[in-house]
């Protein structure tokens, strides 16, 4: 009798079941059962995330070594808050040294022996330059590298790499057309680091320039990161008798070049690229008085500036380094940055749900819409598409006062011409 009962009860359901079918569609969900299948790529599963990174901790770029560091910090609020979508992110993040050699080594080692599920804010042009094709051969994708180089926005033939900080050459584009509506009798000396990240910036500036920079650049300087000082350099370019100076180093020839031209009583209009404006990383070690006056392009809140002290925004960025980064600098603009891509990143892994593979990973990052982080500036925006990987395309010129950035105008446009 129970067996007949229990037989009549399923015969129920099943008729119920499948009128509800017919009346609403194919398309009708019963319960969590029915629920789309999860798919896992290499280093994702039920309770996990494996990201891999590269940083330089050691070596002549070690002062952004803090971006590793407060991003890692993020990812560990992440999880004390229960992860995402109940998975735990595990960074893994090896120091290259800023050395291209080096970083191969480390990214194989990520890839083939830590199976990681992707790459995320590997640092620096030279470095990133060094694993562009082997990523992009292996089909693992490379995201929101921390480097502002222009080709990392082009899908075309490396569809798995994708930039995040407005491009070098857009940038320098800004400055250009600066120098030309209020300087336009300038004599301009340039201080590059002689790779694709300053060859990148030099491209965009003389673009800017249009036929006038053969006329107003004056001299031309390099250096490579080998190198002990960039004394010489600065001397050079204050005998060419320039008297705008666009430095485009990274944070310890940055200091060093600032110092140098106040040693020598070398006064220019100085610009420097927003790679390397961290007063913490750049103008206390080169000095604050020294370093004011300079001008700069910046997409994020900068901490010191007193406009943003009763921004909600700030605060909950303050609480959070106390909390889960205390020995990091509150003054440092390097971590404000940590924190905003790491943001970005939880975002796109928010919508992958529970399709954690690399290629849902990709279209995720590829199809992200006018997306508002707190710490970005009013009004800047990061968009991407299939082809524009390009996510932050805006920016706005700043000043430094001798002990904060002070922005003025209006925010830019940035995209890529």
């Amino acid at each position: 009798m129970k067996k007949i009962v229990m037989a009549s009860v399923v015969s129920l359901i099943l008729l119920v079941a499948f009128g509800l079918v017919v009346l609403f569609g194919p398309t009708l969900v019963i319960g969590p059962a029915y629920g789309a299948e999860k798919k896992y790529g290499p280093g994702a599963t039920d309770t996990e995330i494996k990201i891999g990174n590269t940083n330089p901790y050691s070596g002549p770029a070690s002062a952004y070594g803090t971006v590793g560091r407060a991003i890692e910090a993020y990812f560990e609020k992440i999880n004390e808050e229960g992860g995402i979508n109940g998975r735990k992110i595990t960074f893994v993040s090896y120091d290259d040294g800023y050395s291209p050699p080096k970083t191969v080594e480390q990214v194989r080692r990520l890839v083939e022996r830590d199976q990681v599920l992707f790459l995320f804010a590997t640092l620096g042009t030279p470095t990133n330059t060094a694993i562009w094709s082997y990523v992009n051969m292996k089909s693992v994708p490379h995201l929101f590298l921390t480097t502002g180089a222009t080709k990392w926005g082009a899908p075309k033939g490396h569809p798995w790499t994708m930039g995040f900080q407005p491009n070098y050459q857009s940038e320098a584009q800004i400055y250009a057309q600066y120098i030309l509506k209020h300087l336009p009798q300038a004599k301009i000396g340039i201080l590059y680091q002689n790779d694709s990240f300053g060859k990148d910036y030099l491209k965009g500036f003389k673009d800017g320039l249009g036929d006038k920079a053969s006329t107003m650049i004056v001299s031309e300087q390099t250096y490579v990161v080998t190198d002990q000082t960039v004394e010489s350099q600065i001397i050079n370019l204050m005998n060419s008798g320039a008297d705008v100076f666009f430095n485009v180093t990274i944070p310890k020839f940055a200091a060093q070049a600032i110092k140098k031209a106040a040693d020598i009583g070398w006064k220019p209009t100085h610009l420097i690229a927003s790679v390397s404006n961290s007063v913490e990383a750049v103008f206390k070690p080169a000095g604050l008085e020294v370093s004011k006056g300079l001008i700069s392009a910046g997409f994020e809140k900068d901490p010191d500036d007193p406009q943003w002290q009763d921004d909600p925004a700030l605060k909950k960025w303050r609480a959070w380094m106390k909390k889960y980064y205390p020995e990091g600098s509150v003054h440092d603009g390097l971590n404000v940055y940590g924190y905003t891509s790491a943001q970005a990143l939880v975002h796109i892994l928010e919508k992958c749900g529970d399709n954690l593979t690399r290629e849902n990973v990709m279209k995720q990052a590829a199809n992200i819409k006018n997306l508002e982080l707190p710490m970005l500036l009013p009004g800047i925006k990061i968009n991407t598409s299939p082809t524009d990987f390009y996510p932050i395309q805006q920016m706005q010129l700043t000043r430094f006062d001798g002990e904060k950035w002070v922005l003025f105008g209006e925010v830019l446009d940035a995209a890529v011409k």
